[in-house]
C-alpha cells in the first residue's frame, strides 16, 4: 500500500480536463487509489507541470 497522500485540496474547478486545484486530469483523479507509489509520483510531477503551464499556483492541504 502506498503512503503518497492524495493531492486533492477540495478546489475542484476544471479547465478542460485538468483540475485547477491539484493539476490532475479527471482520469488520474479516478485512478488515484489504484496507482502504486511510482504511478502516483509520476502523476504528481505531471500535475505540477500542468499547474505551472496553466498559471495556477495550486496549494497544499493544511495539516
Amino acid at each position: 500500500m502506498s503512503s503518497t497522500k492524495d493531492p486533492c485540496i477540495s478546489l475542484c474547478k476544471f479547465n478542460d480536463d485538468i483540475c485547477l486545484g491539484c493539476g490532475r486530469s479527471k482520469r488520474e483523479i479516478k485512478a488515484w487509489k489504484k496507482l502504486d507509489k511510482d504511478g502516483k509520483s509520476t502523476v504528481l510531477a505531471e500535475a505540477a507541470l500542468r499547474l505551472i503551464k496553466l498559471g495556477s499556483a495550486g496549494r497544499r492541504k493544511k495539516k
